[in-house]
């Protein structure tokens, strides 16, 4: 985009702006991650920057941005003679969700280096945002390899591509910048651990700052050359204070003081390793940097852990982002000292030409909203039991026992999904399984295959000594068997009959347990639930199991079991993802005691819908929730109807002797 949206121009989001800023200054920082909502300038602020950017010298004709008077010694191009040089703007590079390894890494020629001997190297992406920006938007979505391989670039400044036995380096330094939609899912913790800096952002609440938004979008669209104009003396200003601030950033000195708070700010917030730390110094040292100083005090400590730490307090999915504000001045305030400058103020208001950059201050974020679920509908009790107090057979949502670490549920078979961690399946990444000949371009060469193909052919080829002649034709592709993510769909019974037996906390406690289990595996979750007279989808397919466990947390209970609308809504929740992802296979949890009250004959009813799931093939596995001395093995008979297996409460843990015997896979092939 020839003009692209000024950064100046950029309407609040101060701590997305101050965040971009600070690694401008400072690359050494380690990236930014955006979280939030869609719609709250992530990707404009981000393409923003890189017009922000000051031109970079490099060697001429270096497709991997050498800088004149410092050469990677290594640089496949290499060795570059000294002279021939130019500049060019710092470029912005984007990776797509669905890129390929080489497309990020670069490709080797696998041809030409085993007939001929050549490194012939193609550069990737880390090659092109050598010493610019690299952005990843949706970084949530990208796959885990990718994610590892970009990071580990990022961190040692280099990239390294090895495909049998040919080795290539070249140096790979540049400002990460990702960008998720939580809604969507959540990174790991390792990889949440190795962003420098993390923002959340949202859409503004006041009216005024939302008019002024709409605008500047309107007047940019008008005349994008013209709205850029008009903005050209705040742009070259910023500009010119990126500049000035590298120039002063050797100079800025991190007293002992100040490093101090930042080592006992880590420690109460109990952050696990030392790169919080490093990030913090970094952080605090550009921060005052930027101001103009030479020394960091204690309010670029604060702005420093609020920027550097919520995003490494996160110990599972279900933990909510974010930093207690006042434990982090009472810890700043205890351990100040002289060099420090603890007695600096907590809540500095600087200025537009302060540590808040552009635009002033950051705001507070927006409260979270509640989940805005309306009450359920009254309905009747089950036959005979005792009704929960507060009228019309509902009680109020039960709050959810301790998760545990729950049993391995697979799907049977092999499959071809998107990778992850649950079931068996055919994918890039693995333990080698065979070979084949290559359909499309050769990616994972298999060396023996290959040879023993183009062995009985060398008299032919006109080879009589050592050596091998290979062509195209002898190539093999490795086929390799790996893990994939599954869709794991929760069918939860919320009727009275749960709820009038004191066990929604318990199985709230095991559907919990089995969604951290679905983060880990790399799953998409989805939840169905079903009371009085019908069931709802509760939280469609996604990828975000925090999302599902706050669903599950204000689930109301009471009323009929409407058994076969449950399932039936489940069947056809499946019937659209399947439209949506063919290759994403499905396991079906149903959670219930097994009994189907309301409505003409509802265990009939029930047994066809199971049915439905049995016919096509689909993985299940019933929670059985009954309890008490006497036990109608309702559940049993339920997943008999599906072609799965039943297991109860206390068989979902992984250290229950009982659950080790039972095994998902294992049932269906007996059944």
């Amino acid at each position: 985009m020839s003009n692209p949206f000024p950064f100046t121009a950029v309407v609040g989001q101060d701590d997305l702006r101050l965040a971009l800023l600070l690694n401008a200054v400072s690359p050494a920082v380690g990236g930014v991650l955006v979280r939030g909502e869609k719609g709250t300038a992530k990707s404009t602020a981000v393409r923003a920057l890189s017009a922000l950017m000051p031109e970079v010298d490099v060697v001429s004709g270096c497709r991997f941005s050498c800088a004149p008077h410092s050469p990677d010694p290594g640089c496949p191009d290499g060795p570059h003679e000294p002279g021939a040089s130019g500049s060019r703007p710092a470029r912005m590079v984007e990776l797509p969700v669905g890129a390929s390894e080489d497309r990020l890494v670069g490709a080797l020629d696998i041809e030409r280096a085993l007939a001929e001997g050549v490194k012939a190297f193609e550069p990737g992406l880390l090659a092109d945002a050598h010493r610019g920006i690299l952005y990843v938007d949706e970084v949530n979505l990208l796959h885990d390899h990718l994610v590892d391989l970009l990071l580990d670039a990022a961190a040692m400044g280099a990239s390294y591509v090895e495909r049998e036995g040919v080795s290539v380096r070249h140096a790979s330094k540049f400002l990460l910048v990702g960008t998720m939609n939580p809604e969507e899912g959540e990174l790991r913790p390792q990889l949440l651990d190795r962003f420098g800096l993390t923002v959340e952002v949202s859409a503004s609440r006041e009216p005024d700052q939302r008019v002024e938004v709409v605008r500047r979008r309107l007047a940019y669209d008008d005349d994008p050359a013209g709205f850029a104009a008009r903005w050209a003396d705040e742009e070259a200003a910023v500009r010119a204070r990126i500049v000035a601030a590298r120039e002063l950033l050797p100079s800025v000195r991190l007293g002992d003081g100040a490093l101090r708070q930042i080592a006992a700010t880590c420690a109460a917030f109990e952050v696990d390793g030392m790169r919080a730390d490093i990030v913090m110094a970094r952080t605090a040292t550009a921060l005052a940097a930027w101001a103009g100083r030479t020394d960091v005090l204690a309010e670029d400590v604060r702005q420093a852990a609020l920027l550097a730490l919520p995003h490494r307090r996160r110990r599972n999915p279900f933990d909510a982002p974010g930093l207690d504000e006042d434990k982090l001045d009472e810890t700043l305030e205890e351990f100040g000292g002289p060099d420090g400058d603890g007695g600096g103020d907590d809540d500095p208001d600087p200025g537009p030409d302060g540590p808040g950059g552009p635009g002033g201050q950051p705001e507070p974020d927006d409260a979270p909203q509640g989940d805005g679920d309306a009450a359920a509908r009254p309905e009747a009790g089950e036959g005979g039991e005792p009704q929960p107090s507060g009228g019309a057979g509902e009680q109020s949502p039960a709050r959810a026992a301790e998760p545990f670490r729950a049993k391995v549920l697979s799907v049977p078979g092999l499959g071809e999904g998107a990778a992850g961690r649950r079931s068996r399946a055919r994918t890039e990444h693995g333990r080698t399984t065979g070979a084949r000949r290559p359909q499309g371009a050769l990616t994972k060469l298999h060396l023996a295959a290959t040879v023993q193909a183009a062995a009985p052919h060398q008299r032919a080829r006109g080879r009589s000594g050592p050596g091998l002649v290979v062509r195209r034709d002898d190539l093999r592709q490795a086929t390799r068997e790996g893990r994939e993510g599954n869709l794991v769909l929760f069918v939860v019974d919320a009727s009275g009959s749960m709820a009038a037996r004191q066990r929604m906390s318990a199985v709230k406690g095991a559907v919990l347990s089995l969604l951290l289990d679905a983060y880990q595996r790399r799953d998409k979750v989805g939840l169905v639930t079903f009371r009085g007279s019908a069931a709802d989808v509760a939280l469609p397919p996604t990828s975000s199991v925090d999302a599902a466990a706050a669903r599950l947390e204000s689930l109301p209970t009471g009323g009929r079991t409407p058994l076969a609308a449950g399932l039936l809504r489940a069947h056809e929740v499946l019937r659209v993802e399947r439209l949506r992802d063919p290759a994403r296979r499905a396991l079906v949890v149903v959670v219930t005691d097994g009994r189907a009250t309301g409505g003409p004959e509802p265990v009939a009813l029930a047994g066809r819908a199971a049915r439905l799931f049995a016919a096509e093939g689909v993985a299940s596995v019933v929670v059985d929730c009954e309890s008490g001395p006497v036990r109608l093995g309702l559940a049993g008979r339920l997943a008999g109807e599906l072609g799965g297996t039943a297991v109860t409460l206390d068989e979902l843990r992984a250290d229950s002797i009982a659950g080790l015997v039972k095994d998902v896979q294992g049932n269906r092939r007996a059944a």
